[in-house]
């Protein structure tokens, strides 16, 4: 979704880009963390509890649904 001010919402409005936070980066909503860093630290080997201690401003349902959706826009690339 994008309002007029040209911020963007997705994964239920669980992640905002809007450019005047970190330019526009996407970020945890209510938050300037991006959410980036949870795949990164996934990625890298980091457990999802570990991600969640060190940003506590992030919730384990938010992640959730951060993870869900994104495996979602997976499935929906590969069946077109």
């Amino acid at each position: 979704m994008t309002t007029a001010n040209g911020i963007h919402t997705t994964a239920g409005g669980l992640v905002v880009s809007d450019p005047g936070i970190l330019g526009g980066k996407p970020v945890f909503h209510g938050t300037r963390l991006p959410a980036q860093s949870l795949f990164d630290y996934l990625a890298d080997g980091f457990s999802l509890d570990y991600f969640l201690e060190t940003f506590p401003s992030v919730t384990r349902e938010q992640a959730a649904v951060v993870l869900r959706y994104g495996w979602k826009r997976i499935e929906v690339e590969l069946a077109a």
